[in-house]
């Protein structure tokens, strides 16, 4: 027997550990049959769950419950990413609450740190996946640090540096100077800040004869960096400056001679037209100097304080040297204005500190020969994008793509193959620990002290967690993969490269589509974050809603690629739902055991299409069109449709329309219809079931088992999915045409007749009757069959078909199978009438205001467009109200 009430949290661990027990997730390669295979996007080894992975793996987990149901031979590969500079961070905190920095440790000892703290705190999120119900294939969970896949990072390193596309150089890089180390061009996150532009007078001092002024003005958003000047640069065809090249330009405050250079770069349109050379702290002036030959002077530490080549200014923070130099040339009377000045700054995306353009020795890979055949497949459609707006993005990133600056300077990850000998000073990759220099044979040797960047190993993630570079049977058979669920802002992080990485080492793209949903927002639409205040925890949702509440509302409310706005309240959408299964499966279970036992056409019920009414003949279709309709939106990652479908088919058409008609049945005396009925309202529901299993896997669980449509062993997981397997109907049989168009009509005079009762305000009325006008004699037949059913949806006093009636003064509507009138027997319409007069005036007053102002020209000519539009709206709505409101007084005052 069914509990009253359902308890999601015991039968949530009941039935995870039921599935984990029985390995029912896994995938094998042997087993045979048409592949799907899916990549987690591994989430941090330091991270817990928040909204956006509970999106984004239900998202995964509908896929691989649904195509698993489809009977195809499902993985889905989990794992985490070690996240280097995350997990370095938070082990260097815990270090310093104890008085301790990382080289205290040195490295070997550090990283054996790093190792303890992931087995003692790692594995929280793979845990919390759990909770939210992921089907993934836990027996080959990866780590992008375990042995196999380090041995693929540094087999696609010497492949990748032995061809000549990974090199090391000195170039700006962004630089973090709480992180201490290189960040790539997509790790330094761009935000729009209000800031200055200081225009700061750089003294000239004029050759003997020479005529000028005596400084030039120069813009600058950083003027700390003015120390590491050698340069002004003007462009050639800007005739205000070209005396400049004769005079003598002298740095402020240090007082050091800088050049003159004239460079097309320059935008004699930006500032004064003159721009300061930085070659050491500046992309762009960077490659004015290579173009120019000119030095650059570095003028700051890695930790962003200023180095002996900032002067007076040394061991100052970059922010703090940033105020004494303003003040500075301010008492030189070197400013000439300061201005406000919008622009982008860099911020690291892990620690958020404002990023430093460092010159700096790094290594990088050339990723123009890598891209080529990944524009090739996107282009071709071999790799898709949902929505398809994000190609265009894809395409305009790969096709300006820079090199890839993949060197980190900290401890924690794959530490660059890159050896150095010290005797002759030959330089080479290595898959393992050399003995012995291959040039000369010494053995006194040093490996690189860069680690790789965290994104290196995940570039990998589609092959190198099956086993590459070794062949197995497992690459044959599910690379390539097929979907990759992720968000937009990893597009250039991961997904690009792992399009590249799959063309290179494995000759083939790594998926076929990549289905990009949106970011999670709170109801004000503002992207959720601690900082803010205003994420959710998913695990305290899960706690108080369920995890399946949890997962259909995030559904239900999430458009394809569209951004999610949650609140606490969303989530009683899915717990609603939940109640409504459960209830409808107690209501199913009581009719059941009266029955005996044996209800389903499955218990050998026969069936009887012979004894099928209009509500069977309906249902059945409405169980076929929603199938279809699911399976269709699942086909073209619609989840919110599918969700839509399902929700409206459940809760509507099974659960308010046909299992309320089917208790007169139920309740009634013939005992053949009555097991007919029962052993139809169990096909259905089972139906159901399966097709909301991929969104709602724990709830559907337990209401298989406990209805009894699967053994103690058996699984809904592996049930066939609606419609795979043919016609829903069962027995063979069709659901008749011509009754499913009928019930549907009903459906509408029935909604009609209650709108009718909610208009005068009789929901209450014991006596609210009808009379039901057929619009032809077929409709008269049917109605007089059905008038029981009808009358108890409605709830009336009675209801009554006649083909010649037509009351005069009484409320009515027509619908297709007629006309529908309401007598106000037991309404009161005294009290009716002054009530619907009172609304009418108001009505009425609001209307003449709206007319007012549209009527007046300098509020329709001076107004924006959609203001005037919302008013001719609103003065719409108002003219309809005004006209039913008129034509129910007239009905009321007839009575």
């Amino acid at each position: 027997m069914m509990d009253k009430r359902y308890d999601p949290k015991p039968i949530e661990e009941k039935w995870y550990r039921f599935w984990t027990e029985r390995n029912l997730f896994h995938g094998d390669a042997a087993r045979g049959g048409e592949p799907y295979c899916v990549v987690i996007p591994p989430p941090n080894v330091t991270g817990i769950l928040h909204m956006g992975h509970a999106l984004n793996n239900t998202i995964q987990d509908i896929l691989v419950r649904w195509r698993r149901m489809q009977g195809r031979n499902v993985v889905w590969m989990p794992g985490t990413d070690h996240a280097g500079i995350a997990t370095q961070n938070v082990v260097e905190r815990a270090l310093r609450k104890e008085g301790k920095h990382r080289e205290d440790l040195g490295r070997e000892a550090f990283i054996e740190r790093v190792w303890q703290w992931r087995e003692e705190y790692g594995n929280t999120i793979t845990r919390q996946l759990r909770r939210l119900g992921c089907a993934c294939d836990w027996q080959r969970e990866r780590f992008t640090m375990d042995e196999g896949l380090s041995a693929a990072v540094a087999e696609v390193f010497v492949r990748l540096y032995e061809k000549g596309l990974i090199y090391r150089a000195q170039y700006i890089i962004n630089w973090c100077p709480r992180c201490h180390t290189a960040l790539s061009d997509e790790e330094s996150e761009h935000r729009d800040l209000q800031g200055k532009l200081y225009y700061i007078r750089y003294p000239v001092e004029k050759k003997s004869g020479r005529r000028g002024p005596a400084y030039i003005v120069v813009a600058t958003t950083r003027p700390e960096t003015l120390l590491g000047d050698v340069a002004v640069a003007i462009n050639p065809k800007d005739k205000r400056y070209r005396t400049l090249k004769n005079q003598r330009i002298l740095l402020p405050v240090l007082g050091r001679e800088l050049a003159v250079i004239e460079d097309d770069f320059v935008d004699p349109a930006f500032g004064t037209g003159v721009v300061k050379v930085t070659p050491a702290h500046d992309p762009n002036d960077f490659d004015m100097g290579r173009r120019h030959g000119l030095t650059p002077v570095n003028v700051m530490n890695g930790d962003g304080t200023m180095n002996a080549e900032a002067g007076p200014y040394a061991g100052l923070d970059r922010f703090e040297c940033r105020k004494r130099i303003l003040a500075d040339l301010e008492a030189q009377g070197l400013i000439e204005k300061i201005d406000t000045h919008a622009h982008a700054v860099g911020h690291c995306y892990r620690c958020h500190t404002v990023v430093e353009p460092r010159l700096s020795p790094q290594w990088f890979v050339r990723m123009k020969p890598l891209a080529e055949p990944a524009i090739a497949a996107v282009r071709e459609g071999r790799v898709r994008f949902v929505p398809e707006r994000w190609t265009k993005v894809y395409l305009e990133w790969m096709e300006n793509i820079r090199d890839w600056c993949i060197s980190r300077q900290i401890w924690w990850g794959h530490r660059i193959p890159i050896f150095y000998c010290d005797g002759c000073g030959h330089v080479w990759a290595a898959k393992g620990a050399p003995a012995a220099c291959p040039s000369c044979g010494a053995t006194a040797l040093h490996q690189d002290e860069d680690v790789l960047d965290t994104w290196f190993s995940s570039w990998l993630w589609p092959f190198s967690t099956f086993g590459w570079p070794g062949e197995n049977p497992d690459l044959k058979v599910y690379y390539p993969t097929h979907d990759l669920v992720t968000a937009s802002e990893i597009i250039f992080f991961w997904v690009a490269r792992m399009i590249m990485a799959g063309f290179e080492f494995m000759g083939d793209i790594p998926f076929r589509t990549v289905y990009i949903h949106g970011t999670v927002r709170d109801d004000a639409g503002r992207k959720m974050s601690k900082s803010l205040g205003n994420s959710i925890d998913p695990i305290t949702i899960i706690d108080e809603f369920s995890a399946d509440a949890l997962r259909f509302s995030l559904m239900m409310i999430t458009a394809t690629g569209q951004d999610v706005f949650l609140s606490n309240d969303k989530f009683e959408i899915g717990r609603n739902f939940g109640t409504k299964l459960w209830n409808a499966a107690r209501f199913m279970e009581m009719h059941t055991q009266k029955a005996g036992g044996a209800a389903r056409f499955e218990d050998g019920v026969p069936v009887r299409p012979d004894l099928w009414g209009a509500d069977e003949h309906h249902i059945l279709a409405r169980l076929e069109r929603a199938a279809a309709a699911c399976t269709d939106h699942l086909e073209k990652y619609r989840f919110n449709d599918a969700s839509l479908e399902l929700y409206d088919f459940v809760w509507h058409q099974f659960c308010d329309w046909y299992v309320e008609a089917a208790k007169d049945v139920l309740y009634g005396a013939d005992e053949d219809r009555r097991r007919q009925v029962l052993a139809l309202m169990h096909h259905v529901f089972a139906n159901s079931l399966k097709l909301l299993h991929p969104a709602m896997p724990f709830v559907t669980e337990e209401l298989w088992h406990a209805m009894g449509y699967g053994d103690a062993d058996s699984t809904i997981m592996t049930a066939a999915w609606p419609g795979s397997a043919g016609a829903l109907v069962p027995g063979g049989a069709t659901a008749d045409a011509a009754l499913v168009q009928y019930v549907e009509d009903k459906h509408e005079l029935i909604r009609q007749a209650r709108a009718l009762k909610a208009d005068y305000q009789a929901a209450g009325a014991a006596g609210a009757d009808y009379v039901l006008k057929p619009a032809d004699a077929d409709a008269a037949a049917r109605l007089r069959q059905d008038v029981a059913s009808i009358k108890a949806a409605l709830r009336a006093g009675e209801v009554a078909v006649d083909e010649a009636a037509a009351p005069q003064g009484v409320p009515s509507a027509v619908v297709k199978l007629g006309t529908v009138f309401m007598t106000l027997t037991g309404v009161d319409t005294a009290a009716e009438r002054k009530r619907l007069q009172g609304e009418l005036e108001k009505v009425a007053g609001d209307l003449e205001r709206v007319s007012r102002k549209l009527s007046n020209e300098q509020f329709v000519s001076k107004a924006p467009a959609e203001v005037v539009e919302r008013q001719r709206d609103i003065q719409r709505d108002l003219a309809d109200r005004r006209d039913k409101l008129a034509q129910m007084l007239q009905a009321v005052s007839g009575a």
